[in-house]
């Protein structure tokens, strides 16, 4: 009798148990942080990236920098660094598997956040792996974000593309793609229509911003949403005078023809309703009411038939349209509203011209290489990087040197868990 008491006492100990362990779990919020190791997206060494001292390549150590710049040119790193197009294309086909081991973050990092969301507009034209990184780097599942692959791209680069891209129910293709030419109204046509897109698809977020494929971010998604929140509605961009060097761009008709666009030798008309063309860049940071103005607006849209057959529209088109009386978080087309990309939040660009030595110089000079003029950053330029303002930097080449990238991947990651960790995002029991 005894034994079959112990017995009773003993199961219903363990019912008990059962139930409080219940109990417990529901009362957990359902939130897919709590379901996974931390570790887990935390560990950000896929391999060749733990050959780099990343810290100390932050810090400006010269003999980090110098290990950097001779791992960059060994045959083993060389080889390790390239993936393949195939690559993505084959492990994208278990969406689950690919995102868990490229550690994508497919929660929201905090409520902040997640209120807040952002679209975006990616064009790509080549290196996938510029893009899968830069993607990963950005990727939150609040945004939202419109893919430009160029009609000219490799098959294998576009099938690429949208083997990733469809692995996220927030992350899809433009629904028309063009053939971009460099400094030809295609490439703005391209941010037009995911534009478009981005504005029909959701009518949650807050800002627009546009990237290509060479860009990569300075601030983790809560510093954005901080910073874009600092600008009570307004947008951020460059927006100048339009310099007497570049005003051939404007007053001259263009043509494209086989891929290239050159001059035809006639004078253009004045811009309609006689607005001031302003002087800019192509990336610009904006919100949902500008984008809709874009759309919308008969003085923009009289303004883009006007600048199809310039040259560069993408430099002046947003900086002229940032100063027309009425558009949402414009400023007066007054000299003293003027704005230099260096004052400006949405893009970090080093151009020769601009780098030096001295004081005197706008930047130190590149440690990388130079394309189009344009410094395509080297380790050691990691440093001076972080110390900006702006929210994303170009350019950055994974395949001529990939090690700003990866430590720049690492760095923001694990700021953005330490400013999780920092707001208490997690359950403590």
């Amino acid at each position: 009798m005894r034994k079959l008491l112990l017995m009773l006492t003993v199961a219903l100990g363990s019912l008990w148990m059962v139930f409080l362990v219940l109990q417990l779990d529901t009362s957990l919020p359902l939130d897919p942080i709590h379901s996974h190791s931390w570790l887990e997206y935390k560990d950000y060494d896929f391999g060749p990236e733990s050959m780099c001292n990343c810290s100390a390549i932050q810090q400006g150590d010269r003999e980090a920098l110098q290990e950097a710049k001779l791992l960059t040119i060994t045959k083993y790193f060389r080889k390790t660094i390239q993936i393949p197009d195939e690559y993505y294309i084959n492990q994208a086909q278990d969406c689950r598997k690919f995102k868990s081991e490229r550690k994508y973050i497919t929660f929201p990092l905090s409520q902040e956040e997640e209120d807040f969301p952002l679209a975006y507009s990616i064009v790509v034209h080549h290196k996938v792996q510029n893009f899968e990184r830069l993607l990963r780097a950005i990727y939150a599942p609040q945004n939202i974000y419109c893919v430009h692959v160029d009609k000219k791209s490799q098959p294998s680069v576009q099938a690429a593309i949208e083997s990733i891209v469809s692995c996220f129910p927030n992350v899809f293709m433009v629904s028309q793609a063009v053939s971009v030419v460099y400094a030809g109204w295609p490439r703005v046509q391209a941010d037009l229509n995911c534009m478009a897109d981005l504005y029909n698809s959701s009518a949650k977020w807050k800002y627009f911003i546009n990237l290509c494929g060479q860009d990569f971010p300075l601030k983790t998604n809560l510093e954005m949403v901080r910073m874009l929140r600092s600008l009570k509605g307004g947008n951020s961009m460059e927006t100048e005078d339009m310099p007497a060097g570049k005003k051939w761009r404007i007053t001259t008709v263009h043509e494209i023809a086989n891929g290239t666009i050159k001059s035809t030798g006639k004078s253009k008309s004045q811009p309609p309703f006689n607005l001031p063309i302003k002087s800019g860049n192509a990336y610009i940071v904006v919100t949902r009411g500008y984008v809709r103005s874009v759309l919308e607006d008969t003085r923009i849209q009289a303004l883009i038939e006007w600048s199809k057959d310039t040259y560069s529209p993408d430099e002046f088109l947003w900086a002229t349209i940032q100063r027309i009386p009425g558009v949402p978080g414009s400023t007066r087309p007054h000299p003293k509203y003027d704005q230099t990309d260096v004052n400006a939040i949405a893009r970090l660009v080093k151009w020769w011209w601009h780098e030096g030595s001295q004081d005197s110089a706008v930047y130190p000079e590149c440690q990388g290489s130079h394309v189009r003029s344009i410094c395509v950053y080297g380790a050691g330029d990691l440093q001076w990087l972080l110390e900006n303002h702006h929210l994303f930097a170009n350019k950055f080449d994974i395949y001529s040197d990939p090690i700003p990238v990866f430590c720049l991947e690492k760095y923001l990651r694990h700021k953005a868990l330490a400013e999780s960790e920092a707001e208490d995002f997690f359950w403590s029991p």
